[in-house]
């Protein structure tokens, strides 16, 4: 299949499209500022209470006969540009695909040889999050503003989190099995260019010997992860190594440290880690731990491991180019080996950060073109494969007129094969305005010894948003599920008597805008969506595993002093007083539906509609794919009204597990 990497067949259109969007934007950039300066957020409203000099309300005062009149002026120019833009939509291709060919160890033809088939099971990440970025005016209804510096910021911290090395904790203790990978990342961080190391706040409390591998699913990178603020993506990092902490209840009473052999310098857990503060999504200071530039954001990310003898040292690198020793050795899964949480398969955790080694990622509502070129340019520094403004616009292929894309994104590590999107032809209301659907892909990621190709397919979708709409939402699902065969099957060149493919993974991902909570969703809740695949949080209809929480923030509190950074947002909901108060909670029909200032607890930990699913079923007979952990990630704490959720799979075969 030809992917398509330029919205129209021929420069002629592309440059008529060009010319159409030259006379709608000014338009549209005026109506967007009119509308967003009367829609002020509460981190806005909290300035203009606390300083009786902002400048906010003056400049709205001013301005707005000037937005007026030139509006008017931009309207014929608007009109003309409509004209010309509409009827062009029906030649527009339903995606771009953009690749930036990375040669180095960490390319899509590197990944590829990595995996054969055979000996240890390969682990892929898959992560899905809505970004909420909308036209700001639209945005601010949702209590989020400033889109393209989010786009911007949400780029960097995903990168940041993605690129840094895999780190795993094991306790021998059998007192104590809960400290988290997350947790671990704040025993070292740089502190300014110098490469001094610096004590970072942690939860780890006692420590013992600190034993590193390399992750023998992953290829040894050269450089340091952690990507500089400007996010060129030139120099995105590739490391992909994995530190194993293994932890001895006979030494349980001490302090991790460690020493920098560059430096002198000895972090120690538990020491200052700098200032917390943080301004709202689109500027972040000194000490929030998602900005790609500060120092808690790069504590993980900068850790190198070294295996050389019995030393045990980490190494904490000042710049993405420094070159640091390295030795990969082999660490097998030990199927005696004692989890984090022993009532449970696989790990689960709240982490502030991205899991490492992200594979594949997932984003819903990037509806607005110059923020998805931003978070684009972010994000080809660590994914070399990238599917941006998915959709249809106009009247093509749709029962009513399209203003918006779908707001489907996604990025790969590994070669993109076959690609399909498909608009929902049902939406109703505020909903019908966008192009919402599904986005079917098919990746390979690995070859056997007999060439035969090893592949992945991922289906991404954005269902209908409004509450009352059960049906709506289950006939979309139906949808998903039949264009989805049709696209295995279209796209298959296997046959049982001669196959050329083996299918490893088959996974579903979005926002469902429904969760397994609310009894006014129990019609999704019982779809034959979740027979075909599985919910690692999910243990029924209407009944969820007791670790899992909602995806769904309270828009009004996102500016809180308690949750305005990664580690803060992470602590909070960490605890159930801080769930209930910062989460949003399924729909109740009593007075005072809402969740804050309730004395009863609500039903379940919240609302979770974000979804990631994986089948069972259809894969290759002799493999079987499993989740190794389970996250709800807080990276982008500030940036965006829902939480990020990331899975990894490991597929192996029977004659491995035996």
């Amino acid at each position: 299949m030809v992917l398509y990497t330029t919205p129209f067949p021929n420069s002629c259109l592309s440059a008529l499209h060009s010319v159409s969007w030259a006379l709608i934007f000014p338009c549209y950039w005026l109506v967007d500022r009119l509308v967003a300066s009367f829609k002020p957020t509460t981190y806005e409203k909290r300035q203009q209470a606390d300083d009786p000099c902002y400048l906010q309300l003056l400049c709205t005062v001013l301005f707005t006969p000037v937005y007026l009149a030139l509006l008017v002026a931009s309207l014929p120019f608007a009109f003309l540009g409509f004209l010309l833009w509409s009827p062009l939509q029906s030649a527009r291709r339903p995606y771009i695909y953009s690749r930036l060919e990375d040669k180095g160890p960490g390319g899509g033809a590197a990944l590829l040889s990595e995996w054969k088939g055979t000996g240890p099971g390969k682990s892929f990440c898959f992560a899905s999050a809505n970004l909420c970025l909308l036209p700001d005016s639209l945005a601010r209804y949702n209590n989020l503003f400033n889109t393209q510096a989010r786009a911007k910021e949400i780029g960097q911290r995903i990168r940041n989190g993605a690129s840094r090395p895999q780190i795993k904790i094991y306790i021998d203790s059998p007192t104590n099995t809960s400290i988290s990978a997350a947790s671990f990342s704040s025993l070292v961080s740089p502190q300014g260019g110098d490469g001094v190391s610096r004590g970072v706040p942690g939860s780890i409390k006692r420590t013992a010997s600190v034993e590193y591998k390399g992750d023998s699913g992953r290829h040894p990178g050269d450089e340091a992860a952690n990507g500089p603020a400007s996010g060129d993506p030139g120099d995105g990092g590739n490391l992909e190594d994995a530190c194993i902490v293994r932890i001895g209840s006979e030494e349980a009473g001490r302090l991790p440290e460690v020493d920098d052999p560059s430096t002198g310098v000895q972090a120690r857990n538990g020491a200052s880690g700098g200032s917390r503060g943080q301004t709202p999504n689109h500027s972040q200071r000194d000490g929030d731990s998602g900005s790609l530039g500060s120092p808690s954001a790069s504590r993980e990310s900068l850790v190198k491991a070294r295996a050389g003898g019995d030393s045990g040292s980490v190494e904490p690198g000042a710049t993405n180019n420094s070159k640091l020793p390295y030795k990969a050795s082999v660490v097998k899964k030990a199927t005696a080996r004692k989890r984090r949480h022993p009532d449970e398969a696989f790990d689960h955790e709240v982490s502030a950060f991205f899991p490492a080694n992200l594979d594949f990622l997932c984003l819903q509502e990037v509806f607005d073109k110059r923020a998805a070129a931003k978070l684009k340019e972010r994000l080809h520094g660590y994914f070399e494969y990238i599917l941006y403004d998915v959709g249809v616009y106009g009247c093509r292929g749709c029962c009513s007129f399209k203003f918006f894309n779908s707001g489907l994104f996604f990025a790969s590590r590994y070669p993109i094969m076959d690609v399909a999107y498909h608009c929902y032809p049902n939406g109703q209301g505020t909903d019908a305005l966008a192009s919402k659907g599904a986005l079917f892909l098919k990746v390979q990621v690995g070859s056997t010894p007999q060439d035969q190709r090893i592949v992945g397919y991922i289906s991404c979708t954005h269902l209908h948003a409004l509450p009352e709409d059960s049906a709506i939402r289950c006939e979309q699902l139906d949808m998903l599920q039949d264009w989805l065969a049709d696209f295995r099957k279209s796209t298959s060149s296997s046959s049982t008597a001669n196959p050329d493919e083996l299918v490893a993974f088959d996974v579903i991902c979005g926002d469902f805008n429904f969760d397994n909570c609310s009894s006014d969703d129990k019609l999704e809740q019982q779809h034959s969506l979740f027979t075909r695949y599985k919910d690692p949080c999910r243990l029924g209809p209407g009944e969820e595993k007791s670790w899992a929480i909602g995806t769904l923030l309270d828009t009004d509190g996102l500016y809180d002093e308690d949750v305005s950074t990664p580690d803060n947002l992470q602590k909070v909901l960490e605890s159930e007083e801080g769930r209930r108060e910062y989460l949003a909670f399924p729909t109740s029909k009593s007075p005072g539906g809402g969740q804050k200032g309730r004395k009863d607890l609500l039903k379940g930990n919240g609302r979770r509609i974000d979804y990631l699913l994986h089948a069972e079923e259809g894969l290759c007979p002799d493999w079987k794919a499993e989740v190794e952990e389970f996250i709800f990630v807080t990276q982008l704490s500030g940036l965006t009204d829902h939480l990020p959720v990331a899975m990894r799979l490991t597929v192996s075969s029977g004659e491995e597990e035996a």
